[in-house]
């Protein structure tokens, strides 16, 4: 059982699309593309510097948790053994969850400063904003958001799921104790309450 590298490159890119065209939607990331790209882009990334970056509290430390979450459940469900995988204490288990976490944080880091990034569109360090922020909580926050909802699928999400006879029921249990699980299954156009073994 190989990870299913092509799919779970198609989702991410899929995602950072969607990021970037949001981003497209703000005058200041037009205003910035006007300038040389290269050397806009390496001005960028090397004015990295500090903790703060100007963000909203939501943005920070609500966002982009649910950005690294979302990433690390891309990696899961092209992974045949990760998504198979219940929380709990099991060796298996949190193997499963580290690789996540480093898929997480490698396109969370790409999507900072990397080639096709916030850096290089938009040059968003060019104005002092580029800081360490984004690039520790999306991965480490979105990890904790990972693992509270393979907890609330292991341990409410089920629960409903045995008592309920009422199939409404159970899909809303799942889409809103488990948002980002939900939209990586859009990613790779599944219905948002889909699990790989079916309705439990």
């Amino acid at each position: 059982m190989k990870f299913h590298w092509s799919p779970a490159i198609k989702q991410s890119l899929f995602f950072l699309g969607v990021q970037h065209g949001y981003a497209m939607t703000q005058p200041k990331t037009r205003r910035d593309l006007h300038g040389p790209f290269f050397k806009d882009y390496l001005r960028s990334v090397k004015s990295l510097h500090g903790w703060e970056d100007g963000g909203r509290f939501f943005t920070n430390y609500v966002a982009h948790p649910m950005q690294g979450s979302l990433l690390g459940f891309i990696q899961v469900q092209n992974d045949p053994r990760g998504t198979s995988r219940r929380f709990g204490r099991s060796g298996a288990y949190w193997q499963s969850r580290l690789k996540a976490l480093a898929w997480s944080a490698a396109w969370s880091t790409q999507f900072e400063i990397g080639p096709v990034s916030q850096a290089s569109i938009g040059n968003v360090g060019l104005h002092g904003k580029q800081t360490y922020v984004d690039l520790v909580i999306t991965p480490t926050a979105g990890f904790a958001l990972m693992l509270m909802e393979d907890a609330l699928d292991e341990h409410l999400i089920r629960k409903i799921e045995r008592n309920s006879g009422s199939f409404y029921l159970k899909i809303t249990s799942r889409m809103i104790l488990n948002p980002t699980r939900s939209v990586a299954n859009l990613l790779r156009f599944k219905k948002p309450w889909h699990r790989d073994g079916g309705l439990r």
